[in-house]
C-alpha cells in the first residue's frame, strides 16, 4: 500500500507544492492538509513546509502553532507519527513544543539564500535512516529567522542523546548555536531543519554538484527515509 504523507498549508506558506512534489517523487501519495481543519485524513506522516505562515507576525511560527491542524499534529506525533518541519515548519514545531529551542533572527540581521552543505549527524531518525552518520549533503537554504538557539543545558542534552540531526558545514549561515541545522525529538520521529530538502529532489532543479549544474538530489532521501520508516520490521 502506498504511504500517504500530509503536507500542511497555512496562509503565507510558500513551499507546500514543492514539498508535495518531493513526496510524490519519493514514492508516496501527498495529501493536502489545511491549517483550519483538524482532520489529518489518516495520513502516515506529516510535513510542515516552509514559508511565512500568517506573515510571521508575533514570532515566526507562533500563530501557526495554535492552528487546529497543529493540535492534531501534536497528538499524532506523540502517538508515533513521523513529522518533518522545514524552515517555517521547524519554527512551528519549536513553537508547538514538539522540538526544543527556538529560531530567531539571523545573526547578521539579513535574509540568507544559498546552497548549503550539511553534515548528517544522526541516521537514527525516521527522516534520515537512508543516510550514513557523517555523510555530507547539499540542499538549498533560505531564511531570515533561522538562527537556532537554546540553553547550554538543552544543547548538551541534544548532543548527549544523539538528537542533533544536521550541522552546517563550512559556513554557519545564520549564527545557529553549535552549527546546528536540525534536531529531533526524543522519539527520533519528529525532525525539524532550516534548509530545504524539497528543493533538492529532481535533477535539473537542485543545487549544483560535481555531476553537473542543478544536479543535486540529496533532499529526496529524507522523504524516502520517512517512507521506509513506515514499513513494518
Amino acid at each position: 500500500m502506498t504511504a500517504r504523507i500530509g503536507v500542511v498549508t497555512f496562509p503565507g506558506t510558500l513551499d507546500d507544492v514543492d514539498a508535495a512534489r518531493a513526496v510524490r517523487l519519493a514514492g508516496a501519495e501527498p495529501v493536502a492538509l489545511w491549517h483550519a481543519d483538524a482532520d489529518l485524513q489518516g495520513v502516515d506522516a506529516v510535513v510542515l513546509p516552509g514559508g511565512f505562515s500568517y506573515g510571521d507576525y508575533l514570532r515566526a511560527g507562533a500563530i501557526a502553532a495554535l492552528a487546529p491542524v497543529i493540535r492534531s499534529v501534536v497528538d499524532a506525533a506523540r502517538a508515533g507519527t513521523p513529522v518533518l518541519g522545514i524552515c517555517n515548519g521547524f519554527q512551528v514545531l519549536c513553537e508547538a513544543h514538539l522540538l526544543p529551542g527556538a529560531l530567531v533572527r539571523n545573526d547578521r540581521q539579513r535574509f540568507v539564500c544559498r546552497e548549503q552543505r550539511l553534515r548528517v549527524v544522526s541516521d537514527r531518525t525516521a527522516w534520515t535512516n537512508r543516510f550514513e552518520a557523517g555523510q555530507e549533503i547539499v540542499v538549498p537554504l533560505k531564511n531570515g529567522e533561522g538562527r537556532y538557539v537554546a540553553t547550554d543545558e538543552t544543547l548538551d542534552e541534544l548532543a548527549a542523546e544523539g538528537r542533533v540531526v544536521f550541522e552546517y558545514v563550512g559556513v554557519n549561515p545564520n549564527g545557529s548555536f553549535r552549527d546546528i541545522a536540525g534536531v529531533s525529538d526524543a522519539s527520533c520521529r519528529v525532525v525539524g531543519l532550516m534548509p530545504h530538502p524539497e528543493h533538492a529532489v529532481e535533477k535539473g532543479f537542485g543545487p549544483d554538484t560535481a555531476a553537473g549544474v542543478r544536479a543535486g538530489t540529496d533532499g529526496l532521501e529524507l522523504f524516502r527515509s520517512a517512507i521506509e520508516s513506515l514499513i513494518p520490521a
